[in-house]
């Protein structure tokens, strides 16, 4: 039995706000919480550790471009450094052999209980043209028997699915979720009734709220106003100050249902080193501070980290500092099914944790109990 002991001047359990505690951890799990004199705690902030759902790479790797155990522990490292204590690696539109191969390798990290890896996030590619942003147009496809051999599989963790709805159908919609696929909705130009239709087949969310996605007017409210009226369906959104204005962020806050708007970062290979541009299919992409282009200046993924994203809701949208860790860590668990586990400090849970100072900036954070720093 291995017992540790962490004694901080606040702490966040998801909910509420505690102060001068200690926390004890058995196991890699949460065994109670109590009261800490306060000579003696760590004038720090430990908070549930984030989830990111939409991750494609970190550290210098690239999951598309290798997909394997390697790369997924090199991006876990890299997204530690940034408070992430859970990711779903995500595969970009590609070939079905590469998608193949991303799913034999989270399989295997699933068996192994690879540290930080809860399933896979196919983005694509069964998207829009239109709407594909930088995804390979020569991957793009309807759905077949070949990806759905993938999706069936059941030794994935969490399987999330990323497609346009004028592209699957309802019946093809209602097929993955009763394969235990989490469906998501986006690089789409649906109008509003066929996004509708698709969430009523059992569509449970968005993927990177207003981008790659049929805007909202007002005779056609599209993809982005069928995903701000939908009370039950969850929006990803990307913090970074290029992907989504302000005052856009601000909207979709007003307009969702508190629980249901959730940080993501679609993170690529740069995160957490200082490489200036990257291989990507057969182009390149560029980085220019916190923003990543292709050489036609179109966004390409981020290079968001999760307490960068938080800071980002406090400092500039106003968010109150236990939403914005909420939106980082509870809702992600929720949308994934995995909130009796984590997104929340509490005794039984995991002891995924981060540990934060006054700027937010990232001290350590520990991954079922094991320091990551």
């Amino acid at each position: 039995m291995t017992i540790q002991h962490l004694a901080v001047a606040k702490l966040f359990d998801g909910e509420d706000w505690l102060h001068n505690v200690q926390l004890s951890i058995i196991d890699g799990h949460i065994a109670d919480i109590t009261a800490a004199d306060a000579q003696a705690v760590l004038p720090l902030t430990l908070a549930p550790g984030f989830i990111d759902i939409q991750v494609n790479g970190g550290g210098g790797a690239l999951f598309n471009t290798a997909p394997t155990l390697n790369t997924l522990r090199t991006m876990v490292r890299a997204h530690a450094g940034f408070g992430s204590t859970a990711l779903l690696p995500t595969v970009i539109t590609d070939s079905v052999a590469v998608m193949q191969q991303a799913a034999d390798v989270i399989a295997q990290a699933i068996a192994n209980n690879e540290p930080g890896v809860l399933g896979v996030h196919f983005e694509g590619p069964h998207l829009s043209l239109p709407k594909k942003g930088v995804h390979p147009e020569q991957h793009i496809r309807p759905l077949t028997e070949a990806e759905l051999a993938i999706y069936r599989r059941t030794d994935l963790g969490v399987k999330l699915v990323t497609v346009a709805p004028e592209h699957v159908s309802t019946a093809q919609i209602r097929q993955l979720v009763e394969l235990g696929v989490l469906v998501f909705l986006g690089h789409s130009n649906a109008d509003a009734a066929t996004v509708n239709a698709a969430l009523k087949a059992g569509a449970c969310g968005f993927t990177h709220l207003y981008n790659a996605m049929s805007p909202l007017t007002s005779r056609e409210p599209g993809m982005v106003g069928a995903a701000l009226a939908s009370a039950d369906a969850w929006c990803g959104i990307i913090l970074d100050g290029h992907h989504v204005h302000p005052l856009a962020a601000k909207l979709a806050l007003c307009a969702k249902p508190r629980g249901k708007l959730l940080l993501v970062t679609d993170a690529m290979s740069p995160v957490g080193t200082t490489d200036t541009e990257f291989a990507f299919f057969d182009g390149k992409v560029f980085r220019d501070g916190n923003k990543l282009t292709i050489e036609t200046g179109q966004l390409a993924g981020s290079v968001l980290d999760m307490a960068g994203a938080v800071h980002y809701a406090v400092t500039e949208l106003g968010v109150a500092q236990g939403e914005a860790l909420r939106m980082a860590s509870l809702y992600p668990a929720q949308c994934i099914g995995k909130a009796q586990q984590m997104g929340r400090i509490a005794p039984g849970y995991r002891a995924d944790l981060v540990l934060l100072d006054e700027q937010g900036k990232v001290q350590q954070c520990w991954i079922s109990g094991q320091p990551q720093l």
